[in-house]
């Protein structure tokens, strides 16, 4: 059982204005929080679960000295942002998302006023499956944090590294650094001879920034059918086509 006091507290974290303020953030489900207390990634600061939870997990919680308390399936309905919560929620310290990187050895994404907290959440995922260790986002991008974007990775935050940087900032860092555009009219991705680089993800409706736009060097697109009635793709779906054809010819040749 948990105080009325505590749930209140809780339930301020649904909000951006406190997470920000109190560098804290949620997570939920036994999935995403069981792969976050057997991790080192980020500190766990308190899990709140149903009794069944706790039991199976009590060991590695004592061992890292994670605060739990077993709650109701009406105390977890309160303080959860879901509307079907499944067993557990967590509370977690939040990081520094700031920090630039050369990268220009590996491949990176950088995600250019990406709007949807689910694309986002995908976005790190596919990154993730791809084995791309860096996605930087443009500061106009949807909070990281959002529980639905934390919901959509997966657990695959764990893996990533996502920090919120300017691409001028970026691109002074990686001055020799292969600069790929996802947009409507570029070399097709399955002709184009691609390298490490950052590929770079626009908005949902707008696509990349004129900003940014101008210091792609390797404009690329994803081509469609002659019978084609779309006029585009969603950005999460763009994203790990273009991904995928970058992993296939890097690893696979």
């Amino acid at each position: 059982m948990i105080s009325k006091n505590h749930i209140k507290h809780i339930q301020l974290l649904h909000s951006k204005k406190h997470r920000e303020e109190e560098s804290l953030f949620i997570v939920e489900g036994i999935k995403v929080v069981s792969e976050f207390i057997n991790s080192d990634s980020f500190l766990v600061e308190e899990v709140l679960a149903l009794p069944e939870f706790i039991d199976k997990h009590k060991t590695v919680l004592s061992n890292k000295q994670i605060k739990f308390s077993e709650i109701s399936e009406d105390e977890l309905k309160k303080i959860s942002t879901q509307q079907s919560p499944n067993q557990v929620l967590a509370i977690v310290n939040s990081k520094n998302l700031t920090n630039l990187r050369d990268v220009s050895n590996e491949l990176s994404l950088f995600l250019d006023d990406i709007r949807d907290p689910g694309n986002l959440g995908t976005i790190i995922r596919i990154a993730d499956w791809f084995g791309i260790k860096e996605v930087f986002c443009s500061k106009q991008c949807t909070e990281l944090y959002n529980p639905k974007t934390i919901q959509a990775t997966m657990g695959a935050i764990l893996r990533v590294n996502v920090n919120y940087v300017d691409f001028l900032d970026l691109k002074s860092k990686n001055p020799t650094t292969a600069i790929y555009g996802a947009v409507l009219k570029g070399e097709t991705i399955y002709t184009s001879q691609l390298k490490n680089g950052i590929i770079i993800i626009g908005n949902e409706a707008n696509g990349i920034s004129d900003e940014v736009l101008k210091l792609v060097s390797h404009p690329i697109t994803i081509p469609s059918s002659a019978n084609n009635g779309s006029e585009s793709l969603n950005a999460a779906n763009a994203c790990a086509i273009i991904c995928s054809e970058f992993h296939r010819q890097l690893n696979f040749k």
